[in-house]
């Protein structure tokens, strides 16, 4: 999406491949993709019309990044996502808002489904500001396709370590009727520079279900860390 002006840099060590196998859609596995907590879907346009990830797969997942490519920082409190995780990407954006907006909107978990459509409850399971420890509930819809039947994904995340205004970092499953990733890991950081706040993230995602095919569910996991990034910059920079 150009109009976030991120540098996309998927962490994975598989292109993405033509396949005869069925795929999964991708507002199948891309509603999967915003919470580590696992979930978000492809962006706001796809809300009406989901796209196969067949179609979408090749483009939203470039070849992978050299090692030495891989952004200094990706830690939160000596802490980042899951090192063995066959599925993995990172992106940056830079937005043009101040930090304080920018760590209220993606910490604000409850008011998630106000600017992320994709997010259709979400709902603290302790009080007062988040820190490590906290918990939240959240979900969303994934449809049925040939392979899964249409459910309610529901998320728990536990926030595992949090710098308030520079870091976060989640985890948890994501559960629905036919549909399951065992673990997402989520890290997000947040750095004020001379052009505006550059958020970078990245996640993981382990579980049999979506290992059995590491290129879709990896360019699903992309493709909503993308839309994601979107929504968080064109949110924040709303006047």
């Amino acid at each position: 999406m150009s109009s976030t002006q991120h540098t996309t840099r998927p962490t994975g060590t598989t292109r993405v491949k033509g396949s005869a196998r069925p795929r999964r859609t991708a507002a199948l596995l891309t509603a999967l993709a915003a919470a580590a907590g696992v979930l978000t879907a492809v962006g706001p346009a796809a809300q009406a019309a989901p796209r196969p990830l067949a179609a979408l797969a090749p483009a939203a997942v470039p070849a992978p990044a050299s090692a030495s490519a891989r952004h200094d920082g990706g830690t939160c409190r000596g802490q980042g996502v899951d090192p063995s995780a066959r599925i993995r990407y990172r992106s940056d954006v830079v937005i043009h808002a101040s930090l304080e907006r920018v760590w209220k909107l993606q910490t604000d978990v409850e008011r998630w489904p106000v600017w992320q459509p994709p997010v259709t409850g979400a709902q603290r399971l302790d009080a007062g500001p988040l820190r490590k420890g906290s918990r939240f509930r959240w979900t969303t819809p994934a449809p049925a396709t040939p392979n899964t039947p249409a459910t309610t994904l529901e998320i728990t995340s536990t926030v595992r370590q949090l710098q308030r205004g520079a870091c976060v970092l989640w985890s948890g499953p994501a559960i629905g009727e036919g549909l399951r990733i065992d673990e997402g890991v989520h890290l997000w950081t947040f750095t004020e520079t001379d052009h505006g706040v550059r958020v970078h993230t990245e996640e993981t995602w382990t579980g049999a279900q979506v290992e059995a095919d590491v290129p879709t569910a990896t360019a699903a996991l992309g493709a909503g860390l993308e839309a994601w990034l979107h929504d968080l910059k064109t949110t924040a920079e709303r006047a």
